[in-house]
């Protein structure tokens, strides 16, 4: 299973600081999330969101500048009406790059 995000910027006993980027096109691979997390979008775009096994497609549109907390509850992450699986693939559709910064809370 791939990591959450690109690079780790920062991690102790309480958080993991990740910096995530995807080029168009590119994808983040099938990863796991298992710790509350929040997003900061700093490059925002369309992205495809799939579940583990490839399948119930979401596409969603985000702006830069939003920031988004989920809460990860079994095999469910969900910011408010926003849900995905908590094991997930998200592929950037374009128009351009998408990048974020995403907290994990341990």
């Amino acid at each position: 299973m791939n990591p959450v995000g690109t690079t780790i910027l920062l991690e102790n006993d309480k958080m993991i600081v990740w910096d995530l980027t995807l080029e168009v096109g590119e994808s983040t691979g099938v990863h796991r999330h298992i710790h509350d997390y929040l997003i900061h979008i700093t490059e925002g775009s369309t992205l495809l969101a799939t579940d583990g096994n490839g399948e119930n497609a979401t596409e969603v549109t985000v702006e830069s500048g939003q920031t988004l907390y989920f809460a990860v509850d079994g095999d469910i992450a969900s910011a408010g009406d926003l849900e995905t699986t908590a094991v997930h693939d998200a592929k950037n559709l374009g128009p351009g790059r998408y990048r974020e910064i995403m907290v994990e809370m341990k």
